[in-house]
């Protein structure tokens, strides 16, 4: 791969220079007042994507896995009963952490390339008459798939079941670049991390907790210490952390966010949007298909590309990355061989975005697949050129 070409996989994503420059900084006393002026406006900055005025933010040094084992660990206890549905690698992922620590999943299993099941969700909470679940996991961007799910459409299956279990939302692949909203969707709790929508590397694990889940974490029984968010509200009310932060991320961060708050958190999403339809157009002219089943699931963030039966997918990776230097994702778990990924989200423009469908047309005519160069690129130049950025 070239350092000079933008990637086109679903993170880490491309970062802005100006990122990039805030994360390689000199070494400060980080239980000094001057790490309190990075910590605090990351915290605020998150809750403000999140579309949030009381979310409690935790920023740990990790990455989204380490957010979901920070959201079970700290609101629920050995045995416990868990509600998800499997439609994806990540899903499958996060459910398999739910098992290893001793949490009984009821999983719902659901064909790749399909939203969650809110009506299936519904039955089930509703069965549930002594309220024995205690959580409810949901994922909104599914990653290997290229499928959005409606969590506003949990969060309403939970209340037509008056149901309390908490609300887990995955948001890794999704916060800070599509439509997100901690409060109106009652969510507990919402993971993401840095190597996404905010642009940075790897490294942090954002999480956001609202009221019912903090006050979780004073009878949960699951062991936890590095994940403690208890420990961490301790470390924050002294602008510090309860161990060494990763000041260097912490203030990407800060730039990431005063970035994205700058441009205005709809203008993000508008922007993914826009770049998403016009591969989804480019795709179209080809004549492929989405792993995703239906426009009402499409992701904005990543779109996950059907090849033809007898192709193998990955090829199209292996020669954009040995010919061309240019990344794109493979297909992970059901979908491996079957599907290439190009990610659409981060810091990214149209201009950059048509690279990236110019590369891989190339490397579909090189290997053969009879796709028409020229033709997926068009197909977004024209949809570009006729919907400009938001000023």
């Amino acid at each position: 791969m070239s350092f000079q070409n933008p990637v086109f996989i679903p993170g880490p994503t491309n970062m802005p220079e100006a990122v990039r420059l805030a994360c390689h900084m000199p070494t400060i006393d980080h239980r000094s007042p001057t790490f309190g002026k990075i910590l605090h406006p990351c915290l605020d900055g998150v809750r403000q994507v999140l579309k949030s005025n009381s979310a409690h933010i935790f920023i740990f040094p990790s990455t989204g896995t380490g957010g979901w084992e920070t959201t079970l660990t700290n609101t629920l206890s050995k045995g416990d009963k868990v509600l998800a549905a499997r439609n994806g690698m990540f899903s499958h992922r996060w459910i398999d952490m739910c098992q290893r620590h001793g949490l009984d999943v009821h999983i719902i299993e659901t064909p790749w390339g399909q939203g969650l099941p809110a009506d299936q969700y519904q039955d089930v909470l509703k069965a549930d008459t002594n309220h024995e679940i205690k959580a409810v996991l949901a994922t909104h961007n599914e990653t290997a798939t290229g499928v959005k799910s409606d969590i506003a459409a949990v969060r309403a299956a939970l209340d037509a079941a008056d149901h309390p279990a908490l609300l887990f939302v995955d948001g890794v692949s999704s916060i800070a670049s599509m439509d997100f909203r901690f409060d109106e969707w009652g969510v507990d709790v919402a993971v993401t991390g840095s190597q996404k929508g905010f642009m940075l590397p790897a490294g942090l694990a954002i999480v956001g907790f609202s009221d019912k889940a903090v006050a979780a974490t004073e009878t949960a029984d699951l062991p936890r210490t590095f994940f403690d968010i208890r420990d961490m509200q301790k470390g924050y009310a002294a602008n510090a952390f309860p161990y060494t932060p990763p000041v260097g991320l912490m203030n990407g961060l800060k730039t990431s966010l005063e970035m994205l708050l700058d441009e205005g958190i709809d203008n993000v999403i508008a922007r993914h949007t826009r770049i998403a339809t016009g591969v989804r157009l480019a795709v179209k002219a080809w004549g492929l298909d989405l792993c995703a089943a239906s426009p009402d699931v499409y992701s904005d963030t990543v779109s996950a590309i059907c090849t033809p039966d007898g192709f193998n997918a990955t090829d199209i990776v292996t020669h954009a990355d040995e010919v061309y230097g240019v990344a794109f994702g493979v297909g992970l778990g059901e979908v491996a061989g079957k599907v290439f990924r190009i990610g659409h989200l981060g810091s990214l423009t149209d201009v950059m975005m048509l690279s990236g469908l110019a590369t891989a047309e190339m490397c579909m005519v090189d290997l053969g697949m009879g796709v028409k160069l020229g033709s997926g690129v068009a197909a977004a130049q024209e949809y570009y050129r006729t919907n400009p950025a938001t000023k």
